[in-house]
């Protein structure tokens, strides 16, 4: 198996050329309308996972002639990221990005797209599974307490490890390793032989540096770049495959009915540009940044019969405790059984044998 990101940003050009998914603004018909501007709520800077709100904001503004237009607050200048949703319930704003391990306890049925070891191999398969997650009753239930809906899955790129000392190469090399993992993510490490731990973002680099943990999971290659975690490792994963992120830009369901149905429609025709802006994000800061890991760090590749080994001993026993711990909530087995089918769907379409 070649690695993940190796194939993803040599074969980005194909594949985006192969899936066009809505005309570009120049090319597509204006749409008339009242004048109706939205806020969005975020936090950070912008990066690669919000250009899908900014390639929204920029082709809602171009196709209207200004009518319908977006004001993004980054920075939580609306309101924390822990408190979106409930910024969206009392009519704070009209849209915003929402992340599940911010509020497990509000989502929680999102929490299954945070399993780990589920085989979404790269932007597309996260594209398609993330979408047709967004149509599963249990997902919109946990968004419709809120007043909210949802407009489209916002992209994670799928952690990776970063650490120093004795490569991992094998399942078994992984025991007695501290390493920055939380969650569902924590919980297979642990079944490892792993000790995890959840290390705030801002703290990982002083923790490496300092010896006190010895490998950590961020969305790769972006994130590890940001921290600069590669300036104290020696080692890497890149086709492991760990876990990623439920997070989805959502609406105001109210603020959405008041549309016209012109509006509505260019909100869904919309979806396509925002995924393909984020994906492309993510493959320029592959391109920049996979050559100096490579450069610095040993590169791991497990084999196939590894990946069926990670996700047999710490995939299916997180995903089986956590169709337990919520069946009573919600059709925890419907979600699961739902998101592995439409994984293995995706990676059919989009990942060549």
């Amino acid at each position: 198996m070649k690695a993940r990101h190796t194939t993803f940003v040599a074969a980005l050009a194909a594949l985006a050329g192969a899936e066009i998914l809505a005309p570009a603004p120049s090319a597509a018909q204006p749409v008339d309308g009242p004048v109706v501007e939205w806020k969005h709520s975020l936090w950070g800077k912008r990066r690669a996972n919000t250009e899908g709100i900014e390639k929204v904001a920029e082709i809602l503004k171009a196709r209207t002639n200004g009518k319908f237009t977006i004001k993004i607050g980054y920075g939580e200048v609306f309101s924390k990221g822990q408190e979106n949703l409930d910024g969206i319930k009392i009519g704070a704003f009209e849209s915003a990005d929402m992340c599940n391990f911010y509020h497990p306890g509000k989502t929680p049925a999102w929490m299954a797209l945070s399993l780990p070891f589920v085989p979404i191999s790269n932007h597309y398969v996260a594209r398609d599974v993330g979408d047709a997650m967004l149509k599963h009753p249990a997902f919109l239930k946990d968004l419709e307490q809120w007043g909210a809906r949802p407009f489209y899955f916002i992209i994670l790129p799928q952690s990776e490890f970063m650490g120093k000392g004795k490569p991992p190469k094998t399942l078994e090399d992984w025991k007695g390793l501290r390493v920055r993992a939380g969650g569902g993510l924590g919980d297979a490490m642990r079944i490892l032989g792993a000790v995890p731990s959840t290390v705030p973002a801002t703290e990982v680099y002083t923790a490496m540096e300092r010896g006190t943990v010895d490998a950590a999971a961020f969305p790769h290659t972006y994130a590890h770049a940001a921290y600069q975690i590669h300036t104290v490792s020696n080692w890497f994963t890149n086709n492991m495959n760990p876990g990623i992120s439920g997070c989805a830009t959502v609406m105001s369901t109210a603020a959405y009915n008041k549309l016209p149905p012109q509006y509505q429609k260019l909100l869904e025709e919309v979806k396509g540009p925002a995924y393909q802006a984020m994906i492309d994000a993510y493959a320029k800061a592959d391109a920049e940044n996979l050559p100096i890991f490579r450069k610095r760090l040993t590169e791991i590749i497990y084999t196939p019969e590894q990946l069926k080994e990670f996700e047999k001993k710490a995939g299916r026993p997180v995903w089986d405790k956590w169709v337990e711990d919520n069946k009573s909530k919600f059709d925890a087995k419907s979600v699961l059984d739902t998101m592995l089918a439409e994984t293995e769907k995706a990676l059919a379409k989009h990942v060549k044998k």
